[in-house]
């Protein structure tokens, strides 16, 4: 029901021919867009990343739009700064995937479009519990997938029945994170190492050092294992966060200022991890929360970001994205429930 509601505002917010005027009313000054693997061969993928198209059409439709595309540090300096009316898109790309090396950066460079990396001590280290990766595998590689966890077997011979069996039980781990490291027995069965996926799929150290030198590209922390912060204790997720900077800067020989929360929703992540982000000396932190940032003001340690990407996402839900109108009308409807239940208290 909520995806045929979106799919409804969507189809009607374009044949209104109301796009720009929301974006005037609804957009924010800056915004962040997260990424993740940006991939050639996004069917052969299972459709996790954002395919090419989309992220060359994404470049392009900001330009168009009047959106300037900026690194970090230059968006912060100008929303402290500037009061007019310019808005700003920084690129965000989580994890360290090789083809963000590959595939992404000569796209990059013909946009000359500065971008932050957020990379995890264990992907360069290959030993990244990297469950996601493992988990696409086993959809990819099988007509009939048991995931032992869950007491559940997918029958996918086909393509969009391995997408959505793929999804439902990304959808299971994200209701408990704890639930990733029950996958280990459904892994081993079907012959899958973690390890080789981390070599095929995320940069080394060597490419990270060499891409950390590019003009265009910037450096960020994502945590030493891609824990889930929320489900740690606080010396132990302080010690995920300022382990994986020191290593970086020790990597890179350069300053690491800005981190991104792995699973940056508000139950992995909230005021405790923001916290330690501060205190860790991290500029700013931010979070996977649909949404855009709206002035000087805002929490620089739970920036929302705009997500690209997956199954269903499309040119038109981009821009809808980009125009605001998906968070006002979030906040619209929260605002609405909050109301009735307080009438019927």
């Amino acid at each position: 029901m909520k995806q045929v509601l979106k799919d409804s505002m969507i189809q009607l917010a374009h044949r209104s021919g109301l796009m720009p005027t929301f974006r005037r009313i609804f957009a924010g000054r800056a915004a962040i867009l997260m990424f993740h693997e940006i991939q050639q061969d996004f069917r052969s993928e299972l459709t996790t990343g954002t395919s090419v198209a989309l992220f060359e059409y994404s470049l392009n439709w900001l330009r168009q739009e009047g959106w300037e595309i900026v690194s970090f540090e230059t968006c912060l300096e100008r929303l402290a700064t500037d009061p007019g009316p310019c808005r700003y898109a920084v690129l965000t790309f989580d994890d360290g995937y090789r083809d963000n090396l590959a595939t992404a950066l000569p796209i990059l460079e013909r946009n000359n479009a500065p971008f932050m990396m957020y990379v995890p001590t264990g992907a360069l280290t290959r030993t990244l519990q990297s469950w996601w990766l493992g988990l696409r595998e086993v959809f990819r590689i099988g007509d009939m997938v048991t995931i032992d966890a869950m007491d559940m077997k997918f029958h996918c011979p086909e393509f969009h029945e391995k997408v959505s069996g793929l999804y439902k039980v990304i959808e299971w781990i994200h209701q408990d994170y704890h639930r990733a490291a029950m996958l280990a027995s459904t892994f081993n069965k079907a012959g899958i190492s973690l390890s080789a996926l981390n070599e095929a799929y995320f940069l080394n150290e060597r490419e990270l050092q060499k891409l950390s030198r590019h003009p265009l590209a910037s450096i960020g922390g994502h945590t030493a294992s891609h824990a889930a912060l929320s489900s740690l204790d606080a010396p132990a997720a302080r010690a995920e966060m300022a382990d994986n900077r020191c290593y970086l800067e020790q990597l890179l020989q350069l300053p690491v200022r800005h981190f991104a929360y792995p699973y940056g929703d508000s139950r992995a992540c909230g005021p405790r991890e923001a916290h330690l982000a501060k205190e860790i000396g991290f500029s700013t932190a931010v979070t996977t929360r649909n949404g855009q940032v709206s002035d000087r003001n805002s929490n620089h340690f739970a920036l929302p970001r705009v997500g690209v990407g997956g199954p269903f996402d499309t040119r038109a839900r981009f821009e809808v994205r980009m125009s605001g109108m998906q968070s006002a009308a979030a906040q619209m409807l929260q605002m609405i429930s909050f109301t009735s239940s307080a009438v019927e208290r």
